[in-house]
């Protein structure tokens, strides 16, 4: 079997994979949004967040395996993040719950039962037990329970869900945990009895529940002195696997390192960015890069690449017209059988009393209100991409035009790769630390917003030249077409990033750390959502980008310059951008 035909499917098999995952993440944002009656709610990532800050649901069973768990368990997860904002207050918690590890865990595990058992519709109650029983599932069919800490924490979950909202433990693990259950029992019969009756109030019910998180915690520590070297090394991977998230609100606030860590180097310098030096930088136009030949055969090939993809232009305007457009009143619409009386035609009233064509309507159109631009990604990694990214972008373009809105077509790479002139002069220097970015910056035109499509149709091609393509800078990119947009007229403004990967410049990395320029990426694009100044979203190819977006699409490249890839594009603008006014 051709190995390329098939390293593409496992590709495109993975790139479905993450869009089903997306799709799944959507769906249970848009209903905890509606249980918790709280519009902020969205997930980034992995963790739900409200606005920038990112909630603390830490219970272990709140986050199921993308891989293993089926839409089921998601729904139920969903439910109780939901119900948990509802019915915690996240402040009192917070100072109630103890100091050591197990013990905390223990209370947040008792606490988010607390919010489950308070659920009214049926619904909510099957989604909360079919997570419930999956978790519950794996961790037992996962060899946890088979060392003395892992089945007693594993029975306390059970034993403490049971009691407080009365419904029985799973079935498959019920002989398993009879005798550490009986145990229990006897030392914290009075403490569980109370777990039911006070769960209408976290004050009163957080007494019984720091109760028995003490004694469980003493429990866990004498199960974990007993063990020998091969039963601690489960031992410690049973408590990493129930701890997991116990302090994710330590870390997690930082959410433009959620895919790549912190930055030591920003860190150091108190968050400050900088550049070695900006000397080499440069913004060209593209097709001053190509010769006028190569850029004809380039635009050949685009246009049949176009042509063959059917995508209906026409339709694709009208339906991106409401988003950017304003309607405004530009006139009367006379001779209407109803609306206002129109005096000019009121003598036709005399001569024919039968008219009834007697009244005039405003007469409305739709005004471009927006300005549009596309930044590409013009790394390493992206020169695969170019003729998709070209065709997918004409096709925009084109859409955008019929309804006068206008557009930019810009893109990032690096003027060398290595670092090039910046970094010789770092090393003349004598290799001073942290230097900040350390590589030529190349920004790249392919279309300004004051030409129109026709006239920048060769511009477009160059992005089929893959000698532009190097390293990547994202975070000063996003800047400069920022920065662009903001010099616009027009009263809204929108900025549609498009990358295959987190930014990357080797002589940064190594000058600097790995994560300098992904952590600064982040931080420009927190300041700009915060801002409002322009709506930011991030297309990934075959990439989650909502670490860095909390606006994002996971597009598969095998769509670029398909009508599936083009309407999903449009779905994302359509659910995010607030109706024109």
């Amino acid at each position: 079997m051709d190995s390329t035909a098939t390293a593409d499917r496992t590709g495109t098999a993975d790139t479905a994979a993450r869009r089903r995952q997306q799709q799944i993440r959507q769906l249970c944002a848009a209903s905890i949004r509606a249980l918790a009656a709280d519009p902020a709610l969205d997930f980034r990532g992995d963790h739900l967040y409200r606005g920038r800050s990112v909630l603390p649901l830490n219970a272990p069973h709140l986050y199921p395996d993308q891989a293993a768990d089926g839409f089921g368990s998601f729904r139920g997860a969903a439910d109780g993040m939901a119900l948990r904002l509802l019915h915690s207050d996240a402040a009192l918690h917070a100072r109630l719950r103890p100091a050591g590890q197990t013990a905390r865990l223990v209370f947040e595990l008792l606490e988010q039962f607390r919010a489950e058992s308070l659920a009214g519709q049926p619904g909510v109650v099957r989604n909360l037990r079919v997570r419930h029983e999956a978790w519950s599932t794996q961790f037992h069919r996962s060899g946890l329970t088979e060392t003395s800490l892992g089945l007693l924490l594993y029975t306390v979950a059970q034993v403490c869900r049971s009691r407080v909202t009365a419904e029985p433990v799973v079935a498959e693990t019920e002989d398993l945990i009879e005798q550490t259950r009986g145990r229990l029992s006897a030392l914290l019969g009075p403490d569980l009895a109370l777990l039911r009756r006070t769960r209408t109030r976290q004050t009163n019910y957080a007494e019984p529940a720091l109760a028995i998180a003490v004694v469980i915690e003493s429990l866990a520590d004498t199960a974990q002195a007993d063990n020998d070297g091969g039963a601690e090394r489960s031992a410690r991977k049973t408590r990493e696997q129930f701890s997991l998230l116990v302090d994710a609100e330590d870390d997690a606030w930082l959410p433009e390192t959620a895919a790549s860590g912190a930055s030591p180097t920003l860190a150091d310098d108190g968050g400050a960015y900088r550049a070695f030096t900006t000397a080499y930088d440069r913004v060209q136009r593209a097709a001053s890069l190509v010769r006028p030949e190569l850029l004809h055969d380039y635009r050949r090939r685009l246009d049949k690449r176009i042509a063959d993809s059917g995508v209906n232009v026409a339709l694709l305007a009208r339906r991106l017209e409401p988003l950017l457009c304003v309607p405004v009143t530009s006139g009367w619409n006379s001779g209407q059988e109803e609306g206002m009386i129109d005096g000019a035609r009121l003598s036709q009233l005399v001569c024919s009393p039968a008219e009834r064509r007697l009244f005039q309507t405003e007469r409305h159109e739709a005004r471009p209100a927006t300005a549009v631009s596309f930044l590409i990604d013009c790394s390493g990694s992206m020169k695969q991409h170019g003729e998709g990214i070209a065709a997918y972008v004409d096709v925009f373009l084109r859409a955008l035009e019929r309804i006068g809105v206008a557009t930019e077509v810009l893109g990032f790479t690096t003027g060398a790769w290595n670092g090039g002139k910046a970094a010789r002069d770092w090393k003349r220097a004598r290799s001073p630390r942290r230097p900040g970015r350390l590589n030529e910056v190349n920004h790249l035109i392919f279309k300004d917003a004051d030409t129109n499509w026709r006239k920048a149709r060769p511009g477009i091609a160059a992005l089929l030249k893959t000698t532009l393509y190097r390293e990547g800078i994202d975070g000063e990119a996003v800047q400069w077409a920022a920065r662009r947009l903001a010099d616009r007229t027009e009263e809204h403004r929108i900025l549609i990033v498009l990358s295959d990967g987190s930014p990357a410049d080797g002589a940064t990395a190594l000058a600097n750390d790995e994560h300098y320029l992904q952590q600064h990426l982040a931080t420009v694009v927190r300041g700009l959502e915060d801002s409002g100044a322009v709506n930011v979203f991030g297309v990934g190819l075959g990439l989650d980008m909502s670490p860095y977006f909390s606006r994002s699409l996971i597009l598969d490249t095998e769509r670029l310059g398909q009508p599936e890839g083009v309407r999903e594009l449009t779905g994302l603008l359509e659910r995010s951008l607030p109706p024109p006014r």
